[in-house]
């Protein structure tokens, strides 16, 4: 068997969570592989919206076991109350939810770096959602991490201790205005770890590889974007870890040749949370429109995202960089009512026409080139098959197919998981 992978291609938000939770019943195992609780997957079913932090999608399925794998970072803080609001759900999370031992933790002093390191930078800051995750990963690049299999050991606070004494030296150093009661967070801190070891704790490469060999189907999925991928994303505005198809090798511990299908999640237009270039944004009231239409702030954050148009050169460059087979169109409802649409299909770069994804796609480097297509004005939203959506949605995504050589699957006509069409 292979691990299928579910992987946005843009900026984040693209609407991860609500297709994993529609195809989970198709899998046995859901493996979330990197990213932490800067993530917000958003499910709605049932009249109940549900925001995930940290657990993978599927934990609202009955026969889906859930794994936390060894590319993620867990705050045990955010993990607790995001366990808590799920409560009422009676979930069974001591069989259903499993944690990889080799997975980091953040520790309250991981959260203060952050925001000093932020808070140093002024202007140039890079829009840290300040979760701590950054420096966790610094972490452990340097090897000084901390990890949950460390929760096993009688002498995990002392590990605990030296590495936030460490931290405290660090922040000092940034010199910035942040103010804190470092004892305060550490009693929630602790708590958090002692409901966080009542957990499953696996060694997560071994189950994953056992079950593949067993005939389970995996579904592995991803937080945030492939434009925010530390290698191939808008570096520096970009998060800390390998949010593409690669990541979900190092992050599970899979070999290259179990990657079955990678299925592409995207927005029919496009959306940025912070700081960071973005070619096709609009400053006027069609992107408001597309703001207000698609309720675009942050599950996690509350920020505002910022819209534009679609941007098929990033969107290329994303199916090209993952391997992408097969792509999912998300909010194409909220697009209904403008009579035409644009799609970037080639970027003026430093006075050259290019067709790919450039170093650096900065304003002053780059103005998007665009194809205008045909709008609609009919509402998607009622909408349960292809042959009922309107002539002018479909040739918007005949022309994405084509431009990028792979087809959409999926139509997403609103945020509930009964309004998804089958292609």
């Amino acid at each position: 068997m292979a691990v299928n992978l579910l992987l946005g291609l843009q900026w984040g938000d693209e609407g991860k969570g609500k297709i994993v939770d529609v195809l989970t019943s198709n899998y046995d195992i859901i493996a979330r592989f990197q990213g932490g609780p800067n993530a917000g997957h958003t499910l709605i079913f049932d009249g109940h919206k549900h925001v995930l932090h940290t657990i993978p999608s599927g934990i609202f399925h009955e026969t889906a076991i859930n794994v936390v794998g060894n590319g993620v970072v867990i705050d045990p803080v955010i993990f607790q109350k995001e366990i808590d609001n799920l409560a009422k759900f009676n979930l069974d999370f001591k069989s259903k939810l499993l944690i990889s031992r080799k997975a980091h933790l953040i520790l309250p002093t991981h959260r203060l770096l952050d925001a000093a390191s932020e808070a140093s930078k002024g202007k140039a800051k890079i829009g840290s959602t300040l979760k701590g995750i950054g420096p966790t990963y610094m972490d452990k690049t340097g090897r000084n991490g901390m990890r949950v299999g460390d929760l096993e050991l009688s002498d995990w606070k002392d590990k605990y201790k030296a590495l936030a004494a460490k931290h405290i030296k660090m922040i000092d150093f940034y010199e910035a205005d942040i103010e804190y009661d470092l004892d305060e967070l550490e009693i929630d801190f602790f708590k958090a770890v002692e409901d966080l070891k009542k957990l499953t704790f696996i060694d997560s490469e071994e189950y994953l590889n056992s079950a593949m060999k067993a005939g389970k189907t995996i579904l592995a999925e991803g937080a945030q974007g492939s434009l925010l991928d530390i290698d191939f994303g808008t570096y520096p505005f970009v998060t800390s870890s390998n949010t593409t198809a690669a990541g979900a090798c190092t992050g599970l511990g899979v070999a290259p040749n179990k990657i079955g299908e990678v299925f592409g999640i995207f927005k029919a237009y496009t959306t940025r949370v912070g700081s960071g270039p973005f070619p096709t944004e609009l400053f006027d009231e069609v992107g408001e429109t597309m703001s207000k239409v698609g309720h675009e702030f942050g599950a996690t954050t509350g920020r505002a995202r910022r819209c534009g148009w679609l941007d098929l050169v990033a969107l290329r460059y994303a199916v090209q960089v993952n391997g992408v087979t097969q792509l999912m169109m998300m909010k194409g409802d909220v697009l209904s009512g403008f009579k035409t649409l644009n799609v970037c299909t080639s970027y003026n770069y430093k006075n050259e026409e290019v067709s790919h994804l450039p170093y650096n796609i900065e304003a002053h480097n780059v103005t998007p080139i665009y194809t205008e297509l045909d709008g609609w004005e009919e509402d998607l939203t009622q909408m349960t098959s292809v042959d009922t959506l309107p002539k002018a949605l479909l040739d918007y995504i005949k022309f994405i197919e084509d431009f990028v050589e792979v087809p959409v699957k999926i139509v997403s006509v609103g945020p509930d998981r009964k309004q998804t069409i089958l292609r």
